[in-house]
């Protein structure tokens, strides 16, 4: 079989790509889901559903998008506006430095692509201090 990195992504990969990178706690959110973060700060969030996701056919709320933070407007622009990638926004979120996507997408994803996202996540909410470390630790 090939290289396991370019299999499709699943949703336990965002739990233990989220666990993998360094300073990480997992707290509650109102429901139970699980919210990723590091130094208090989130960057990868389990949403209930919620009103402003919803599937446009039946008018139901999507029961299992997750958020993750970015780095700036520029990459949440390019990720929803690139149409090979399963990332939404909804009107809630403008301005906000955040993507969304359904746990249902993810496999549209490989696991090399997920873990990107998580990655790039972690860094846009870790501290300087945190992020200049793990990327001294991979060879960046």
């Amino acid at each position: 079989m090939g290289d396991d990195r370019s299999r499709p992504a699943r949703v336990e990969d965002v739990h233990e790509l989220a666990l993998a990178m360094p300073h990480v706690t997992v707290v509650p959110g109102s429901s139970g889901n699980p919210v990723y973060q590091v130094g208090g700060k989130s960057f990868v969030f389990f949403r209930t559903r919620r009103p402003d996701a919803v599937d446009p056919a039946t008018g139901e709320r999507y029961p299992d998008v997750i958020m993750f933070w970015v780095e700036s407007e520029g990459d949440k622009h390019a990720l929803v506006q690139d149409e090979t990638t399963p990332f939404f926004t909804t009107p809630h979120f403008d301005g906000h430095p955040s993507v969304l996507v359904r746990a249902a997408r993810l496999g549209e994803l490989t696991y090399e692509e997920l873990a990107e996202v998580v990655q790039d996540a972690w860094l846009s909410r870790a501290s300087a201090r945190r992020a200049t470390a793990w990327l001294r630790a991979q060879g960046a």
